[in-house]
């Protein structure tokens, strides 16, 4: 099996620069090199097969972009936008705090070879935060950060089926933070962050949905990197690790609690490219 490229970025100017969800508060600022300790962990999971001192790890291919001052959350790359193939749609932000980073996302895809798409203005849209991919589909969350009405373009740009899911708790604004595709036959979920028929779909249509209790996805369980026959969650969630893993799954483990205080982890933090 082919291993993944992902899109990070270096947490060199991440911190708790304003609040857009409750997650983050300004009182409790960003121990600076234990948060670039934690990516650092988090990158050579990704990357290495060994190291020195010897290190196992997924073994894929991470590429770089530059962060840029002023920036702080550009540093969960996740957001950027939603790939597929060689097919870049740039996020809409809906916030003003995260707009300025549109711009060096859309220069960094344009350069590497792909088709940049922008969305029309009135759409919010947060990229791979609100966009996984099981087999064929796109599950697509909305409310709090992505509009519905996106979801449509984003069909038609793609030629592919969209399912829309409501998001009903603010502590799970994106999609990834609650829902994450473990392969083609499995998915892990926290229920309650969804409303009644978004509920319902994911019962319909994914074979083996996964249930995560409410402490882990506190710890954001749910918001894992999938790469090969490997799953990278945040630490602290014991139960997950063990039902991931009897599925046949490589499971490691990141602490990523400097990252937790902006509301991400694993998933944000890397763009399956």
């Amino acid at each position: 099996m082919s291993l993944p490229t992902l899109l990070m970025c270096s947490p060199k100017y991440y911190q708790i620069e304003y609040e857009i969800n409750p997650w983050m508060s300004r009182s409790r600022s960003v121990l600076t090199d234990k948060a670039s300790a934690q990516w650092e962990e988090l990158f050579e999971i990704i990357t290495k097969k060994s190291g020195n001192p010897p290190r196992e790890g997924t073994g894929a291919h991470v590429r770089l972009i530059e962060p840029h001052k002023g920036l702080p959350d550009m540093v969960f790359t996740a957001n950027a936008g939603l790939v597929h193939g060689k097919t870049f749609i740039s996020s809409n932000f809906r916030y003003k705090e995260r707009k300025g980073e549109k711009k060096y996302f859309m220069k960094w895809f344009k350069k590497n070879g792909y088709h940049v798409i922008e969305l029309p203005e009135e759409f919010s849209f947060e990229g791979a935060g609100d966009g996984l991919f099981f087999g064929d589909r796109l599950y697509a969350g909305y409310h709090f950060r992505s509009d519905i009405n996106s979801h449509m373009k984003i069909s038609e740009i793609l030629k592919i089926e969209v399912i829309s899911l409501e998001l009903i708790d603010k502590w799970f604004y994106h999609l990834d933070t609650c829902f994450c595709p473990i392969g083609n036959e499995a998915a892990i979920y926290y229920p309650d962050a969804f409303d009644s028929y978004a509920r319902l779909v994911l019962r319909k249509t994914i074979p083996n949905l996964i249930p995560v209790a409410k402490n882990e996805a506190m710890r954001f369980g749910c918001n894992a990197v999938v790469i090969g026959k490997s799953v990278i969650l945040n630490t602290g969630c014991p139960k997950l690790k063990k039902e991931i893993s009897s599925l046949g799954w490589k499971v490691y483990e990141a602490e990523l609690s400097e990252f937790m205080k902006a509301g991400g982890s694993a998933k944000c933090l890397t763009l399956i490219i």
